[in-house]
């Protein structure tokens, strides 16, 4: 199959920028300190639905036909591309079913609601989530759109860090969260393309690091009952972001949950803004291999900011 292009990634930055944020560039000096590194945050927590994935949705949405929209759109998600794909469906006018996990969080699943989805509900695990969507598509004819494991959605990803390098130019590294790797896979291609002398890097879970497991087999390794407070990261690679981030993503670091909560109580303390535990697995991952990242300028994608506030693990 032919490899998405550079191209394919500026289209989709041109198609998406009257519908999204080009959102924020934070610094610290208190953290590039604390981490002898020059660090700059690219705030997805402020970019529309609160995270990454709206990028993703509006351009995989923005391309289908009026016959492909016909019916409406439907996927499954434990949240940020379930209110991403909700928003851009309502903004096109186009009827959105959305199977969720019961334990998707509450925060995520009223935002759905609240941009006039369809919410089917479902038993937790990947198998249940295929299972309900597939009942929903045969009943309604909706387009499927996957939440990472698609071209388009990987495309619309890239235009974060390609918004990243063109604002921060010249990094030494730019780290993602991964989980089934559409943001990852999109970041490391924006990198090979627009600033080669970069390098990519992925941040994950320790409970749940199965992308990490991967690259050393050499194949996809799937999530099987991950337990991490990180709820975004819980899926596997996919057949599409699998190969892109084997070929073009230099490693994958893992962090343990208390690394996570106190990457999160940084980031607040720090950049006074919330993230949600995904999008601070980077940062974690900085703070744990300070050998690696000193003296260097780094990227950090802060993949989301939807968390529900009375469940914040830090005080």
């Amino acid at each position: 199959m032919e490899a998405l292009s550079a191209l394919a990634i500026k289209e989709a930055a041109e198609r998406i920028a009257p519908f999204v944020h080009r959102t924020s560039i934070l610094t610290s000096h208190g953290l590039n300190l604390m981490t002898g590194a020059e660090l700059y945050f690219k705030c997805e927590n402020f970019q529309k639905v609160g995270a990454f994935k709206y990028r993703g949705a509006t351009n995989a949405l923005r391309q289908l036909t009026e016959e492909q929209l016909k019916n409406g759109v439907a996927t499954h998600s434990s949240g940020n591309h379930a209110q991403a794909l909700a928003l851009a469906a309502q903004l096109k006018g186009v009827p959105a079913y959305i199977v969720m996990p019961e334990n998707a969080p509450r925060s995520k699943k009223y935002a759905v609601l609240g941009y006039g989805a369809h919410v089917i509900d479902c038993e937790p695990g990947q198998i249940h989530r295929e299972t309900a969507l597939d009942k929903v598509i045969s009943e309604t004819g909706a387009w499927f759109i996957h939440p990472y494991n698609d071209r388009s959605i990987i495309a619309g990803q890239a235009t974060c860090a390609l918004e990243l390098i063109r604002d921060a130019p010249h990094l030494d590294f730019i780290l993602a969260p991964v989980g089934g790797g559409g943001l990852l896979s999109g970041t490391a291609l924006a990198v090979g393309y627009f600033s080669p002398g970069s390098r990519t890097l992925g941040a994950e879970p320790s409970g749940a690091d199965d992308a990490y497991r991967s690259l050393v087999a050499g194949k996809i390794v799937l999530s099987i009952d991950p337990k991490t407070i990180a709820d975004g990261l819980l899926t596997s690679l996919g057949t599409e972001t699998f190969p892109i981030i084997y070929r073009q993503v230099d490693r994958i670091l893992t962090v343990g949950e208390f690394a996570i909560v106190e990457a999160m109580k940084l980031i607040w303390q720090r950049l006074k803004i919330v993230v949600e535990p995904s999008a601070a697995v980077p940062l974690a991952a900085v703070l744990g291999n300070e050998e690696l990242f000193r003296n260097k300028k780094v990227g950090i994608i802060l993949s989301g900011g939807n968390v529900d506030l009375d469940k914040l693990p830090f005080k």
